[in-house]
């Protein structure tokens, strides 16, 4: 009987899943420690770059440099790192905020006058296309930037380049009130290209928020976060490098007050049919985001096309809200192992409520508490030979790295429907919050029903939306 009692011993232990689990060796991967914290101290500002915007020769693909609000902002503040990267989270929480109640706008959970009311448009009376596109982490809302020419001629200025949003929109002259930005402010009366909007016109009824005055239609766009933009609606020439788009219409902003400072305003990426690519009659864009500590610039990218590496997954359609871009996640993997998470807990619901967005403009990839605290658990069990540190913000799991050169980390991978997975860098959700060697696990959770991989994570990244198609591409090391 003893032997059969141990084989039968032997067996279970062999077909348990949890000494199973324990067997299978967890998944690695290299974060160099040095190479980050070089970048915290990398004190130069960036390269001024001349547009070279041109259609290819065998495609109508037009291309924009895009550049990192970091590095402009390490150009121009003498904050240290640790003081930019506090300041990057407080801006990002009032962003996702911002996402969260345009959302709850859609749903009618909220009604526009329970926001934090801006001045009434009516006392504005008494007062392949591609672009450069750097990082904007000194300039405002949103952490990337892009040079474009509005009006003609052409008057250059650095936008914030937003998936979130649609109305694209300037600081315009007279100002009644206006926050400080790098470039002049735009002088509408000196463009021969700008025309207001009727108010019958069918760009101003496309609007959230607008009022008619004279004729003429006047719009309103509030973030949610006390950020907002007031003016008058008009037509305008916008010109990407060396070729100009007519006719495209565009807020002038009288009265902006916000987290946009130094951008001169806001390019809209968004969905819907008063953004910038829907205006192009373009149904693919890319984009790919360098490092947010880097000077180096990457591009914006029209009628481009998914290269034949990218990872895909499907667009999904909220039809409460046609601006964000909602991707078809499955699962998250930690160290290899998939984690137990529910599938639902990713899709949108049948109230339009839920659901995971690609966003630009947010910085740290938000998660529903109960989903961030199985990844951030099982991610802890993977570090356990790391020095732990205090959390700093939103970051509630830290290390101290400061004595190593180099260290071995769990992967992280977002999974996607038919089995594609999409591994990230460890430089994407392991990052330095100064530069002394504090580095913390760049998730966050939220209270809201709204789920979002932010730009960190997007690093290093050629992202492309065909919406045509209804797909969403990742190129992993495509800058």
């Amino acid at each position: 009987m003893a032997p059969l009692l141990l084989l039968f011993f032997l067996f279970f232990a062999s077909s348990s899943p949890l000494t199973h689990s324990r067997t299978v060796p967890l998944k690695t991967t290299l974060l160099d420690v040095v190479s980050a914290l070089k970048k915290t101290r990398n004190g130069h500002g960036p390269t001024l770059y001349t547009q070279r915007t041109q259609p290819s020769e065998s495609t109508s693909t037009y291309s924009l440099q895009l550049h990192s609000r970091a590095s402009i902002q390490k150009h121009y503040s003498n904050n240290n790192y640790k003081s930019l990267t506090l300041s990057l989270l407080e801006r990002d929480s009032a962003r996702v905020k911002a996402l969260q109640t345009r959302l709850d706008l859609a749903l009618k959970r909220v009604s526009p006058t329970d926001l934090h009311p801006a001045k009434s448009a009516t006392e504005l009376d008494t007062e392949e296309m591609q672009a450069p596109l750097i990082s904007g982490t000194s300039q405002g809302s949103g952490e990337y930037f892009v040079r474009v020419g509005i009006g003609n001629p052409p008057s250059q200025a650095y936008l914030v380049v937003d998936t979130g949003s649609d109305v694209s929109w300037i600081q315009c002259a007279p100002c009644a009130e206006c926050y400080d930005q790098a470039d002049p402010i735009f002088q509408p009366a000196l463009s021969a290209s700008y025309a207001p909007i009727p108010c019958a016109a069918s760009q101003c009824k496309s609007l959230d928020l607008s009022e008619c005055r004279n004729g003429t239609c006047l719009y309103e766009v509030s973030y949610g976060d006390g950020s907002f933009t007031v003016g008058d609606f008009a037509t305008e020439t916008v010109t990407l490098g060396s070729v100009s788009f007519p006719n495209v219409a565009i807020g002038c902003g009288h009265n902006n007050e916000g987290l946009f400072v130094g951008a001169a305003g806001l390019l809209g990426l968004g969905g819907g049919a008063l953004s910038f690519p829907a205006q192009l009659n373009t149904t693919s864009f890319s984009y790919c985001l360098v490092d947010r500590d880097s000077d180096h610039v990457s591009t914006l990218e029209f009628h481009s096309t998914l290269a034949h590496n990218a990872v895909t997954a499907p667009l999904r359609q909220n039809k409460q809200m046609d601006t964000f871009y909602y991707v078809g996640l499955t699962g998250i993997s930690v160290g290899g192992e998939l984690l137990p998470i529910p599938e639902a807990s990713f899709e949108v619901d049948s109230i339009g409520g839920g659901g995971v967005i690609v966003d630009s403009g947010t910085a740290v990839t938000r998660l529903k508490e109960e989903v961030y605290d199985v990844m951030r658990d099982a991610f802890q069990r993977g570090t356990k030979g790391l020095q732990r540190a205090n959390g700093v913000a939103l970051f509630d799991t830290c290390y101290d790295l400061s004595s190593k050169s180099s260290v071995e980390v769990p992967t992280v991978s977002f999974h996607f429907p038919e089995g594609r997975e999409l591994p990230l860098p460890a430089k994407n959700y392991l990052i330095p919050v100064d530069s002394v060697g504090t580095f913390c696990f760049a998730f966050a959770p939220t209270t809201s029903s709204l789920s979002i991989i932010g730009n960190v994570q997007q690093q290093g990244t050629r992202v492309g939306f065909d919406v045509s198609n209804w797909v969403v591409g990742f190129s992993a090391n495509s800058c």
